[in-house]
């Protein structure tokens, strides 16, 4: 109880990954100066805001990066990621290249170079680019825009050849189906069309019954109990599909069904173990229902996957504190204070934890 009572930087995080509300703004004390934020707390917001397709302001933040330290590589590649995002491509381009000036290239400069010259027409530049790294692909779509970039140069024979390879890494991704289908469509092969299209329509429409399934699911939960509420929602569940699993386990934790998101998160972080989001959201679920045990292993996955996610790094130093493991909750705040320097109340929990463990020594 003592820890409970302690917690001055107790956390109502949100549901969804990687976009987790911050705890209140504390007040400040008069006379108090908050700090300046840093690069990395411009970098975590501008991703933050991202993930909220807020796109206007996150590359806001990563313009206040950029001024802050011209020279950092990191800042660069992400307002390009935001501008590309955005549709601003030619400067996308530019920020693209500055990163390669600074760090030097990489298989991820090479495929968004790649992808820029695909949406500028230029198909040849675009084939030599997205060529180079498609054995060993940075990104799985990366044989899908290739195999996009040979068609529209009209080498059917070639986009066949990486479309049937995309297929196989995105097997339920509608938009390779439908490309695949117009290529086998072009080359006379209208039986294999025929099933490629099929299989569009037939990805596409579980698509739009997941969105369906999804509001029938939030509507019973706000209805009805929460054991009634469950077999509306278990339309949604899928055991061979990590995506629907998450996003299942996300509309029960909004409703406050914690103890039923379990079972999704669980299963969907045995298929994508590389899930950040997974990990995150499993994380958070556990803390909610105050087994910090059990939501310590997935939070300090979460935080290897996303080192700059500032609600999973507080959240993680949060369980870590309650759990009384003051050694190691210490560095992990001021990882979060790094992030968000502007946060007192964290900060002044890291302070009182310092004191304690200097008063040991």
């Amino acid at each position: 109880m003592k820890r409970f009572a302690a917690l001055g930087f107790a956390i109502a995080l949100g549901g969804l990954p990687a976009q987790a509300q911050k705890p209140t703004a504390p007040v400040r004390k008069p006379g108090a100066q908050a700090q300046k934020p840093g690069v990395d707390a411009h970098l975590s917001r501008g991703i933050e805001l991202m993930q909220k397709q807020l796109l206007d302001e996150a590359a806001g933040e990563f313009e206040k990066a950029i001024t802050a330290r011209p020279e950092d590589p990191r800042a660069h590649f992400q307002y390009a990621r935001c501008l590309l995002a955005l549709g601003r491509n030619d400067e996308a381009r530019q920020q693209f290249e500055r990163v390669q000036k600074l760090a030097g290239p990489s298989p991820y400069l090479t495929y968004y170079f790649g992808r820029l010259d695909l949406m500028s027409n230029d198909y040849a530049s675009a084939i030599k680019q997205l060529g180079a790294v498609a054995e060993n692909p940075p990104f799985p779509d990366t044989a899908f825009h290739l195999g996009v970039a040979y068609i529209s140069a009209g080498d059917v024979e070639n986009g066949i050849k990486w479309l049937e390879r995309a297929v196989k890494l995105m097997p339920d991704d509608y938009r390779v189906h439908y490309r695949l289908a117009r290529a086998y469509s072009t080359a006379g092969r209208e039986q294999e069309a025929t099933r490629e299209y099929a299989l569009y329509t037939k990805f596409l429409n579980e698509h739009k019954n997941t969105e369906t399934e999804v509001r029938a699911c939030t509507d019973a939960l706000r209805t009805q109990a929460f054991s009634a509420a469950h077999e509306v929602c278990q339309r949604i569940y899928d055991p061979n599909d990590p995506e629907k699993l998450t996003l299942l386990g996300q509309v029960y934790g909004d409703a406050g069904a914690f103890e039923y998101a379990l079972t999704p998160l669980e299963r969907a972080a045995q298929l994508d173990p590389k899930s950040y989001e997974i990990w995150h959201d499993l994380g958070l679920t556990y803390y909610r229902l105050k087994r910090y045990k059990e939501a310590r292993g997935p939070l300090q996955k979460a935080v290897t996957l996303r080192p700059e996610a500032y609600g999973s790094v507080l959240l993680l130093g949060s369980t870590l504190y309650l759990l009384g493991d003051d050694e190691a909750a210490i560095p992990v705040l001021e990882h979060a204070v790094r992030l968000k320097p502007d946060d007192a109340q964290t900060a002044a929990v890291l302070q009182q934890l310092r004191a304690e463990q200097g008063k040991k020594k």
